[in-house]
């Protein structure tokens, strides 16, 4: 018998749902740690599974490993086979309840004020979901592996992904009541610049759309700077100088003033980004729906409308 006549291998449910384990985090060691099993065994499996459906499932990538086409298809059969495992355990005449891990990347004001509440009530619901959320200002990374979430500021340039935009927020130029008082509040732009600006490193800044204080009021002096939003506020808060605050986050301090709002600010987009295949996961799909609510019901605070507040935030 030849090869091209050899009849195809099944493939095995268990290697399939390995696979599935692999392609959520990206590393066979993570993925043998939620598995029970050695990383070895996870390669084994793999290995058997390419033979069976003859050809790769997963390639290297610089952030670990990334499904084929064939693997994508492949993840498609697994998440059915995990789907109807799900369904037979489930007790009977109860809503399914979620459970497993997702992993969610944000910066600092969206985690706390946005994804952090709106985990807590879904987990309220679904206590067997538990979600991993790891702070970072940054661009989409092209390679994702060990996240399932990510939420970015400004539209982002990927490729395999699905993208969506979340919803917009605003950022206004504040400072202290305290400062204001023994500097004067500033009347005009120029009187502005002559003030320390509270921001991110400009050095170390990777999001164009965060630069709009180089734009706006190109001439102001770093004072303090931090790739951390909440020093930003505190900074502010303390006397630094002027904070270039999102609204959101500002105007939940009754001691910090927004200043010449007709003249500075800037009105941003969260995005939210995952791959192809991860919305076909309910624990997925459901918490990024919690996020898509969460915005929607306070955009009036995000945006920065008088009189709004973030109920739920750290500071409510």
């Amino acid at each position: 018998m030849n090869e091209s006549s050899r009849p195809a291998l099944s493939p095995d449910a268990d290697d399939l749902l390995i696979l599935l384990a692999v392609s959520r985090t990206g590393r066979f060691l993570t993925a043998a740690e939620s598995l029970g099993i050695n990383h070895t065994t996870v390669s084994r499996r793999i290995t058997s599974l390419e033979h069976a459906l003859g050809g790769r499932v997963l390639a290297r990538s610089a952030g670990g490993w990334e499904l084929t086409a064939l693997g994508e298809k492949a993840v498609g059969a697994a998440e059915a086979v995990e789907a109807a495992v799900s369904e037979l355990t489930a007790p009977p005449d109860e809503p399914r309840q979620l459970s497993g891990v997702v992993r969610l990347s944000a910066t600092d004001g969206f985690s706390a004020y946005i994804a952090a509440p709106a985990v807590a009530a879904l987990r309220r619901e679904h206590p067997n979901l538990s979600v991993e959320i790891v702070t970072a200002t940054r661009r989409a990374l092209q390679h994702r592996s060990g996240l399932d979430i990510e939420v970015v500021v400004g539209e982002p340039q990927v490729h395999r992904t699905e993208a969506f935009e979340l919803g917009h927020y605003s950022l206004g130029m504040y400072a202290s009541r305290a400062y204001l008082s023994e500097h004067a509040t500033p009347t005009s732009l120029p009187e502005l610049m002559t003030h320390p600006l509270v921001y991110f490193i400009d050095s170390i800044l990777q999001v164009d759309d965060l630069d709009a204080p180089r734009r706006l009021v190109p001439t102001m002096v770093d004072g303090v700077t931090s790739t951390n939003v909440f020093v930003h506020v505190e900074a502010t808060r303390a006397g630094a100088g002027m904070g270039f605050l999102p609204c959101f986050m500002a105007d939940q301090h009754s001691d910090l003033v927004r200043v010449l709002p007709e003249l500075v600010g800037e009105r941003l987009a969260y995005w939210m980004v995952l791959r192809t295949e991860a919305l076909r996961q309910p624990a997925i799909a459901a918490v990024a729906s919690a996020l898509r609510s969460r915005m929607i019901e306070f955009s009036d605070a995000l945006e920065g409308r008088p009189g709004s507040r973030m109920i739920g935030s750290p500071y409510s």
